[in-house]
Formats: C-alpha cells, structure tokens, sequence
C-alpha cells in the first residue's frame, strides 16, 4: 500500500506541474459554473443542486478521459514502464497507485465546486435543504471513481494516449447512454443494462437518497474496471 500511495503522490504532483493539469481544471470548474449559471441561479427556480448533480455525468464526460489518458499509456510509450515492471512493484501497486492519484485530482477540482452552495445559500430565501446536496456530492464522486476506473482501463490497453482519450470517452458515453437503450433492448438484456444504468442512479442520488445499493454498484464495476487493468498490465510483465 506504501508503494501505492507513493506511486500516487508522484502522479497528484505530476497533474499541478504541467500546463495540461491546469487546463482540466479550467475546463471542468467552466462546464460547472455554465451549469450552475443557466440552470441552477433561475429567477423563480427552487434553491436546489438538483438540475447541477443531474447533469454531472456529463460535466465529467470530455475531463476525466483527458485525466486517464496518460496514466499507463504515457509509461509504455516513454519506455518507463520497463523499469516501473521489474523494480519490485506489484501490477497491482501501480495500476491502484496511478488511479489514486487521478483520484485525487479529480477531487481537487470538485472541491471549488463548494463555492456553489456558499452563492445559492447567500441568495436563496429559505435555508438550503442539505441532504440532498451531500447526497449530490456523493454521487458526483462516485461516478467520477467509475469513470477514473474506465479511464485507466482504456490507458492500460495501448501507449498511444489520444486512443486511451477516445477509448475512455466512448466508453463513458456509452454508460451515459445505456438508459435510453433500454427499451429498445431485447427482454432478456434489460436487466443488465438497467443494472449497468448511471442516469437512474444519479436521479436518486440528486432527490437525497442515498441507497446503498447504488453506492455498492458504483463501486463494484469501479473495482472490477481495475481489476481487469492490473490483469492487463501483470500480462505485459510476462511478455
């Protein structure tokens, strides 16, 4: 765990030295505040993130491929991932520790998004109910782990780190878009497209309830995602 939490510091410092680091951040704190802007700060609507936490899959959709692509992708195609496979650190090790430090990162930027509720409550005219709010946040973390975990998938598979962008975008859309496949899909898909459905999830999650049904599943693909890319990465140690 050592290894991987150091693997991780190096990745979290990596994102704040580089120009890239800065222009995720810029771009995703701009999508939220247009959100927050144009639908949330509504004359006449109610004092509520719900319409912001609604559209948070989508906030995260063109970032977190721009966080991930570089993760493992950027080693193979440098050369240092043959270093990084016969020091004694475990697959496991480096695949957690690079996700930990996109995780990170990922939580770096939504922290400035607490300025949201400071504004809200300032104008609002009755107080903020803020269950659904940290309910909100919840989920907004939690999709934003599933993606990392697709995200690191997709930079585990080839060194070429535009193909991981456009593998982990297409990928996250592709989970975005599942619910309106649903009704289209065959009776015996439904069940596993609806258990593999964000936007049902995100709606609970928004209204202030949170089910620990949807944390578990969240969690569980999330785990499963980096399960398969530390296979994919032990795979290259044997090669």
């Amino acid at each position: 765990m050592s290894t991987a939490l150091a693997i991780a510091r190096r990745e979290l410092g990596s994102y704040f030295r580089t120009p890239s680091g800065w222009v995720i951040v810029s771009l995703f704190l701009l999508l939220t505040g247009f959100v927050f802007a144009f639908s949330v700060l509504v004359p006449g609507s109610p004092a509520s993130l719900r319409t912001f936490f609604a559209a948070a899959g989508w906030l995260l959709l063109p970032v977190v491929p721009a966080i991930t692509m570089r993760l493992l992708a950027e080693e193979m195609r440098s050369g240092t991932i043959e270093a990084l496979l016969t020091a004694p650190v475990g697959s496991a090790a480096l695949v957690m520790g690079k996700f930990l430090g996109a995780a990170a990162f990922l939580g770096a930027m939504i922290v400035p998004t607490g300025v949201y509720v400071l504004v809200l409550s300032k104008f609002s005219s009755s107080p903020l109910d803020m269950g659904p709010i940290l309910s909100g946040y919840l989920c907004l973390v939690l999709m934003g782990v599933l993606f990392l975990s697709v995200g690191t998938l997709a930079s585990s598979l080839t060194q070429n780190s535009t193909l991981a962008f456009m593998v982990a975008l297409f990928a996250i859309l592709g989970v975005l878009l599942v619910p309106s496949a649903v009704p289209m899909a065959p009776e015996w898909a439904r069940p596993v497209l609806n258990a593999l459905s964000v936007g049902p999830r995100v709606t609970v999650f928004a209204k202030g309830v949170i089910d620990s049904g949807n944390i578990v599943a969240l969690v569980s693909v999330s785990a499963w995602m980096l399960v398969i890319a530390t296979l994919v990465m032990e795979s290259r140690r044997w090669r």
